[in-house]
């Protein structure tokens, strides 16, 4: 069984370059990756936040958020919704 995991970003450079990272390094055989992008799915940013996300982007696994580089706060996307 494929763990889950979540990939949330806002569509930034930094954010885009870390997707196509993150895809390319996690084992598709072991883990199905959720991408979501913040930007354009404004209603999760709340979800993002219970999951412990301080910033974008960042990858959860198993409740665990690994924050990748710095995009963008949570914040600064809250001010955009």
């Amino acid at each position: 069984m494929k763990q889950k995991a979540k990939f949330y970003h806002a569509g930034c450079p930094v954010c885009i370059d870390a997707e196509s990272q993150v895809a390319a390094a996690l084992d598709a055989t072991r883990f199905e990756v959720e991408i979501i992008h913040l930007g354009e799915a404004s209603s999760r940013i709340a979800e993002a936040k219970a999951e412990g996300v301080k910033s974008v982007p960042s990858l959860v696994i198993a409740g665990a958020p690994f924050h990748i580089n710095f995009g963008a706060s949570l914040s600064d996307l809250e001010g955009r919704a």
